[in-house]
């Protein structure tokens, strides 16, 4: 299944999901200003990742963090969701600003990121070593995680792909945090659900991959909800 994601990530060497040093100023998206201190009594649901998270080329509203909002608001759960996506981000970018993306009263974090780390040949531990950062350091804080799978390109080979893929599962058995097995499923190279780069998704693309985090999400946050 993972396998079928792996022609187009690769894609994403060319766009603006790479590295942000390679790119302008002007192409990055910017870090969301940190909410005023009233807000921050609301109970949050971070959303930690790269483009993908940010949603690049799509309004703010249509970007699958905003429309996990929408399905909360629905289900009569009081969360503020908040993107902190950030185009580019490696791994070691998401662990960079974690302090800051966990400010004020978050409760679950949603963790998306690797896309990058597997578009640079980044080494497999170095991922592992990252995200089990992230994950430990939320967990200290009575956070928790929801962790999001990605699988890498074919550029560096079929021992590369499969010790990539390996790591996600890995971590949620490891720290026993639910995972959506990948954030793409039902969107990766569909011409239809993505943007003419072919990476991104569409606004119709970007509800599938909210389909897919919330399966997961939805039932976390009731039941983090009803035992607060």
């Amino acid at each position: 299944m993972w396998l079928r994601a792996i022609a187009v990530v690769a894609l994403l060497c060319a766009t603006s999901c790479g590295a942000r040093e390679d790119l302008p100023a002007e192409h990055h998206d910017a870090a969301p200003s940190p909410a005023a201190s009233p807000a921050a009594t609301r109970p949050r649901i971070v959303a930690l990742g790269d483009s993908l998270t940010a949603g690049l080329g799509l309004p703010v509203g249509q970007a699958y963090p905003a429309l996990l909002q929408q399905r909360l608001t629905t289900a009569g759960l009081d969360y503020e969701v908040v993107n902190a996506g950030v185009s580019g981000d490696t791994s070691a970018g998401g662990l960079s600003r974690l302090d800051w993306a966990l400010d004020g009263r978050v409760q679950i974090l949603i963790v998306a990121l690797g896309g990058n780390d597997a578009l640079r040949g980044l080494p497999v531990d170095q991922l592992k070593r990252n995200l089990a950062q992230i994950i430990e350091r939320a967990q200290a804080r009575g956070i928790r995680v929801v962790l999001a799978g990605m699988d890498a390109p074919t550029n560096f080979g079929r021992d590369y792909q499969v010790a990539f893929h390996q790591v996600y599962p890995a971590l949620s058995r490891q720290y026993d945090v639910p995972l959506v097995p990948f954030l793409l499923q039902g969107v990766a190279g569909d011409a239809r659900l993505n943007q003419r780069d072919g990476v991104h998704p569409t606004a119709q693309g970007a509800r599938i991959v909210a389909d897919n985090v919330w399966a997961v999400l939805g039932p976390i946050a009731k039941d983090r909800q009803t035992r607060d």
